[in-house]
């Protein structure tokens, strides 16, 4: 992903609070089983 614009990169929904997120460096070799923006959400589910 190097080199794409921040409007370029992919974005999927959280089943949790149902908003779009966009990809993350640190989700480079996982973002297929990426499912939350984020551990408060990860926690709540």
């Amino acid at each position: 992903m190097k080199g794409v614009k921040k409007a370029d990169l992919p974005t999927k929904v959280c089943v949790h609070c149902n908003r779009p997120f966009t990809w993350r460096k640190k989700w480079e070799k996982v973002w297929g089983e990426v499912k939350y923006c984020s551990d408060k959400c990860r926690k709540a589910r």
